[in-house]
């Protein structure tokens, strides 16, 4: 059933003010709606404010219902869904429709950037997008951007959580940073032997290096068999959905591929917890998206 724009004030009411209306500035829970303006007024310091004031909806002219419905758009689609494509679903010009993309994906890799991967992780070194015409190969190549892989599993082997992140390079301080960032203190940690995955020991980790030897023949190792399914998923979702990605963005486009895979037993929740978190996440003005991604 659509949704109408009270019910989706409603829903953000709730999951900004869960124990009723508190002024951003005193503190008051007194207040009176001015609703000519859709304006919250403190009955103490006389402070307005909006319902959507200091979260990622501030200072938007966007009708909640259009929000939305771009948010379960981008959670439910399985490849993901461009932006073009997405301007069409929900009426929007192409920008518009990027701009609330970035904006999302921004969200969805803040939400999983405290979750830290428990369990059996198995930890590849991977590369996106192609080389250059400069002479340069291999995994020096200008025009790769290098990102970790690593996939969580439970006893049983089964993949648990998954976690793809842009790295500066693949150093043994790096590998170390990343490393107490994002594994669980009572991990164990399943690497090939790149020199480089020894900052994991190095960090304090239970770490298991197997010489896999290279080749096509090192794929089919039981050890690394969900992270090579994972990043084939994850590749050919990005080049089958999206024409290009510009490296600064990628960390936010693999962070939404995660954040769906992270949650999909429970997909009827993924709605309702992204709008919580886009609730009480900061507001992300325009000139922040055009700035370069934080390394982590």
């Amino acid at each position: 059933m659509e949704q109408t724009s009270e019910q989706c004030e409603a829903v953000l009411s709730r999951d900004r003010w869960r124990r009723g209306f508190v002024c951003p500035k005193c503190n008051n829970t007194q207040y009176s709606k001015i609703r000519s303006r859709s304006l919250y007024q403190c009955s103490q310091c006389r402070h307005q404010t909006s319902l959507i004031s200091g979260t990622l909806f501030a200072s938007t002219k966007l009708p909640l219902t259009i929000w939305f419905l771009a948010i379960y758009l981008i959670t439910q689609s399985k490849d993901g869904i461009s932006s073009l494509n997405l301007s069409r679903s929900i009426g929007v010009s192409a920008n518009t429709a990027q701009r609330m993309k970035h904006k999302l994906q921004q969200t969805m890799k803040d939400a999983d950037d405290s979750l830290k991967l428990p369990g059996v992780i198995q930890l590849d070194d991977a590369y996106w997008g192609g080389k250059k015409h400069d002479g340069k190969r291999g995994r020096g190549a200008t025009g790769k951007t290098p990102f970790l892989a690593a996939v969580s599993t439970n006893l049983k082997g089964h993949p648990i959580y998954m976690r793809l992140s842009r790295i500066k390079s693949f150093s043994i301080t790096e590998i170390e940073h990343w490393s107490f960032n994002h594994i669980h203190r009572n991990s164990i940690v399943i690497t090939d032997g790149l020199a480089c995955f020894s900052g994991v020991k190095k960090a304090g980790y239970l770490h298991k290096s197997i010489i896999t030897g290279g080749g096509y023949e090192s794929v089919k190792l039981p050890e690394f068999k969900w992270v090579n399914i994972m990043l084939g998923n994850i590749k050919n979702s990005l080049h089958g959905t999206y024409h290009a990605i510009s490296q600064k963005h990628i960390p936010r486009y693999l962070a939404e591929f995660c954040y769906r895979f992270n949650r999909r037993f429970h997909m009827e929740s993924m709605i309702p917890s992204l709008i919580c978190a886009a609730v009480n996440s900061k507001p992300i003005p325009q000139h922040q998206l055009k700035l370069a991604e934080d390394w982590w």
